[in-house]
């Protein structure tokens, strides 16, 4: 047996163990992302901290010389950059339309002029981080400060120093760390597969330990219970399901012994008056032969009272057949026969050979029960005629290796509602025939005979009226031919 969940594309140990690695992934890539984030902002932060500092210092200890000296301007900016740190610099200077520089000038989108502006306008200078074809650079701004008069507040001199200092060695660092964080993922979530395993594993257990329970219990293991471990929800639904299956067990346990009493019930009345019955067939036997020389009120009631008591006989007969069938002790006593042959038995035992049309093509041989065949026949035949309108035709084909009977009448048909019922026990369709002198137990004694066959019985209406009893038997010999519905050895026409 599979649960409705079995067939679905991944199964509950696939999708544990997705989600496990899922929120593995997407905690390996969120610490991923603080810790570079961390990272990069502490190596930008630590060698801007340290470029701007030193260079502040450089411009404090500047003292410029008015008006200026180009080359010796240059031989300082020399030795400032010589004094650079962390990384080495490019240092110029700008006073009103003069620029030195102590090596190449860098892009002329490094410097911006948010950043001179700034740098003009602070007596604290400014930095900015720019990046330029590809590559990262720190730009700082210094103004030049300078005393009027010894001792009194600094002021700007109008020159101001820029220092452009790369920053290739942080983004080789930080990209170090990409890539470190990159390589790690895969083999952490393959480091997570394993307790996503053992998770789903523990998770698991339980379900499969309860489908192996609803499984034994679908096939009639009752008293199994499942093994409840720890105070956990698997718990509770073990609990709960132990619980379930007790009361289902007590509930099924009731009504096996109520069918059971039931049935023995059924069986033993039957029994008890199956004797008493027979001294009355013989007694109303004598009564059916004086009953001419009695006075016609007491013929009629002598003649009633034997109906009824043979009606009653075959009722007894009948719930002893079926408690037979629901005590499971009824028994195939097979034998090979022609089909054809005993169906002409059957009809001819009857005196219906006269009333009843036949297709019965010889030589189609069967291993069945001839008396359970027997009883097959006779009902459906009975019942076409009974309820039916002649004439009652009986067909025997050989179909996709099985035996098929066929039993139709041409009366007005089974009504559409009564289709479904028409084999239940004591079921009388009376709205759409007349009322039923039999005890309502034949159809469904011939449905049980089949079934003890390996066969079926289907009810239904025939294209051009009346009703078609159809009944397959499987056959246990060669393999059958083709179809033979026309007119064959010992087909008889029904007389009417």
């Amino acid at each position: 047996m599979k649960l409705p969940g079995a067939t679905a594309a991944f199964g509950v140990r696939t999708r544990l163990v997705l989600a496990f690695l899922l929120v593995a992934a997407v905690s390996a890539v969120t610490t991923a992302a603080l810790t570079y984030r961390e990272a990069r902002n502490a190596l930008l932060e630590r060698a801007q901290d340290t470029a701007v500092a030193s260079f502040r210092e450089e411009a404090e200890r500047f003292v410029p010389r008015l008006p200026l000296d180009r080359e010796a301007v240059r031989w300082e900016l020399y030795d400032i950059a010589a004094r650079s740190k962390p990384h080495p610099w490019i240092v110029f200077a700008e006073y009103a339309s003069v620029r030195v520089s102590s090596g190449d000038r860098p892009a002329s989108g490094v410097l911006t002029a948010e950043l001179r502006r700034s740098a003009r306008t602070s007596p604290h200078g400014a930095f900015q981080r720019v990046v330029e074809d590809g590559a990262a650079y720190l730009t700082i701004g210094m103004p030049v400060m300078t005393r009027v008069v010894a001792g009194g507040p600094a002021v700007p001199s109008g020159l101001v120093l820029y220092a452009v200092m790369s920053l290739a060695n942080e983004e080789t660092d930080i990209e170090a760390l990409v890539t470190a964080a990159r390589d790690g993922a895969l083999p952490g979530l393959v480091a997570a597969l394993v307790p996503a395993l053992v998770a789903a594993r523990s998770v698991l257990r339980p379900v499969r330990e309860l489908r192996r329970a609803a499984h034994s219990m679908g096939g009639g293991q009752l008293d199994t219970r499942i093994a409840v471990r720890g105070r956990d929800e698997m718990a509770d639904l073990a609990r709960t399901f132990n619980a379930s299956a007790a009361r289902l067990e007590h509930s099924v346990r009731e009504l096996k012994d109520a069918g059971t009493r039931a049935r023995r019930f059924a069986s033993d009345v039957s029994h008890e008056l199956r004797t008493p019955l027979a001294g009355m067939l013989a007694v109303t036997d004598v009564l059916d032969e004086d009953a001419e020389r009695l006075d016609p009120d007491t013929a009629r009631a002598v003649r009633l009272i034997s109906a009824e008591t043979g009606k009653l006989a075959l009722l007894v007969e009948d719930l002893m057949e079926m408690s037979r069938f629901d005590a499971r002790v009824a028994e195939l006593n097979t034998d090979e026969v022609d089909a054809a042959q005993a169906v002409r038995r059957t009809l001819s035992g009857r005196q219906w050979h006269e009333r009843v049309g036949t297709e019965l093509p010889d030589g189609i041989r069967i291993r069945l029960d001839p008396r359970r065949f027997d009883v097959i026949v006779a009902n459906l035949v009975g019942n076409a005629l009974r309820h039916g309108a002649e004439p009652v035709t009986v067909r025997l084909l050989r179909r996709a290796g099985a035996l098929v009977i066929e039993v139709r009448d041409h009366g007005g048909g089974i009504a559409d509602t009564a289709l479904p019922h028409v084999f239940d026990r004591f079921y009388k369709a009376d709205a759409a025939r007349s009322r039923s002198p039999g005890s309502g137990l034949g159809l469904a004694i011939v449905q049980e005979n089949v079934r003890l066959h390996g066969g079926t019985v289907d009810a239904r209406n025939a294209p051009g009226g009346g009703a078609l009893f159809t009944v397959e038997l499987p056959f246990d010999g060669p393999a059958p031919g083709e179809e033979r519905s026309e007119s064959g050895p010992g087909r008889t026409e029904a007389t009417t």
